[in-house]
């Protein structure tokens, strides 16, 4: 299976300005988080990037985007924000029944180390569903306390694989006492689940639950996730989950901007500079208490 297509979700009220930040990357430039995203998934193989925006957004994205990567973006308006699942599917026409790479806009996705390729969340993920031919999410685990803030796998480990799974069932930020009662995977430390890393390899059925699921809802319908979707996928299809590596890091919280760019800072090129600045400001702050 080739994944070809991307699709970024950025239509969000909270999250629309998000991939227009600008950032210091860790080769040491200036980038837009729209323009790291999209460098990301073009490592991971894809050919064509959709951005669902709010309608009036595509120009400014546009600009956001780095020239030698503007000509791989696309656009899909998603005129009312009706949900995440919702937001997906607003990319039915650019996806034209093919899987597609998705990531949602109001995260950054880190390498486990300096490099490339096999390091990147969207690349582990893709090389997965291609082998496979599947659906194929990307998951961390992830402590009991953090459940409210992350969609939920539970399944089976594969056997003789280290980090693949079996997906059976999903649940969007469940309730500790849901996710013992149906999303423990064996072989994980006590207290920890399968939490979405917001990296997904989806495939035309997707697409295809979502369209009745909004038809069913009517023009009018709120709140059409992906979850719900994913679950129904789970048995209908097969469907695995990959531990990723690296780490996400949520832009929309009150300090995620500063934790992504420190994050890049000090797996890049300006570590050393970055970190005595650090050191230089913490000393200051003793000295001023």
């Amino acid at each position: 299976m080739k994944i070809r297509k991307a699709v970024i979700t950025a239509a969000a009220p909270g999250q629309r300005d998000l991939p227009l930040q600008s950032l210091v990357d860790r080769d040491g430039v200036r980038k837009s988080v729209l323009s790291i995203q999209v460098a990301e998934m073009a490592r991971a193989g894809a050919e064509e990037v959709c951005v669902v925006c709010r309608p009036g957004d595509e120009d400014a994205y546009r600009a956001a985007v780095a020239p030698e990567l503007a000509e791989r973006v696309r656009f899909a308006p998603q005129p009312e924000p009706r949900g995440y699942g919702h937001a997906v599917w607003c990319a039915r026409a650019f996806t034209a029944g093919e899987p597609f790479l998705h990531q949602v806009g109001d995260h950054l996705y880190l390498p486990a180390a300096a490099g490339s390729g096999g390091d990147h969340a969207a690349a582990r993920v893709c090389a997965v569903a291609s082998e496979n031919a599947c659906a194929v999410s990307g998951v961390q685990p992830t402590r009991e306390n953090l459940l409210p803030f992350f969609g939920t796998v539970g399944g089976q480990r594969v056997k003789n694989t280290p980090d693949l799974y079996a997906v059976e069932s999903v649940s969007e930020k469940p309730t500790p006492t849901e996710a013992e009662q149906t999303l423990l995977v064996p072989g994980l430390r006590a207290g920890h689940y399968l939490c979405f890393m917001g990296t997904h390899v989806l495939t035309p059925g997707v697409m295809d639950l979502l369209d009745r699921h909004v038809t069913e809802a009517g023009p009018d319908g709120r709140g059409i996730q992906l979850s719900p979707i994913l679950d129904t996928l789970a048995g209908r299809e097969r469907y695995l989950a990959v531990e990723t590596p690296g780490r996400r890091y949520p832009l929309d919280t009150r300090y995620g901007l500063l934790h992504a760019q420190l994050a890049l800072a000090l797996s890049g090129v300006d570590r050393d500079e970055v970190l005595t600045g650090l050191v230089d400001l913490l000393a200051a702050g003793k000295m001023g208490r």
